[in-house]
């Protein structure tokens, strides 16, 4: 195998960019694989099938009546913030009987999205919970359906019992831009949990 010298002045190889795991959860057609979709730079892997008639006793579709089809695994999408960035997008099955795919798809995740209908917060209770259990920082999203009231942050803060640091955005799962800023401010919470948590072990200064 041949060696080059490297030759002063000569460009230095571009540096690989970060990338990193983000989850996109919430309740039952809240909008998550629209999410992944409309950001993705990829083609988006979906895991969507039908929903049959046997299904729909179990599948609450209350409120997402034209709902017909559901994602039983992830859905998976890529975007890249910047040179220095890539993220990774993995939407989760909303249905209680897929949680147990939760944990596969929470493995080394910098943070989540909890994507979340004003018309049914109760539906995004299970997602909140599992990530302040696991201590994952998470943003939560209102996703803007046509025709649905819109309340202030703080009302939302109140009526899902968040804690002050939680983001909440208000967005269009279907606009790139709306999920992207979504996204940022995942990365950017995450980031300020990881500094904080970093200082508050930092060994106390020798006197």
């Amino acid at each position: 195998m041949a060696f080059g010298r490297f030759k002063r002045g000569a460009a230095a190889p571009p540096a690989e960019p970060v990338t990193l795991k983000i989850l996109v959860a919430g309740g039952f057609g809240v909008g998550k694989t629209t999410l992944v979709g409309s950001v993705s730079e990829i083609k988006p892997l979906r895991t969507e099938e039908t929903l049959t008639e046997a299904s729909r006793p179990v599948d609450d579709t209350a409120g997402v009546e034209a709902k017909s089809t559901t994602t039983v695994a992830m859905d998976f999408g890529r975007i890249t913030i910047n040179d220095s960035l890539v993220l990774y997008l993995f939407g989760t099955p909303g249905q209680d009987r897929f949680w147990f795919l939760w944990d596969e798809l929470a493995q080394g995740a910098l943070g989540a999205v909890v994507l979340v209908d004003t018309r049914r917060l109760e539906d995004s209770f299970a997602g909140i919970d599992y990530f302040e259990r696991r201590r994952i920082p998470f943003t939560v999203a209102v996703n803007h359906f046509d025709g649905a009231d819109l309340y202030p942050a703080e009302t939302v803060r109140e009526a899902l019992d968040l804690d002050p640091e939680v983001p909440i955005m208000v967005g269009d799962a279907r606009s790139r831009e709306s999920a992207r800023d979504i996204l940022v401010s995942v990365v950017e919470h995450a980031m300020r949990r990881a500094t904080s948590a970093a200082q508050q072990h930092e060994p106390a200064p020798a006197r």
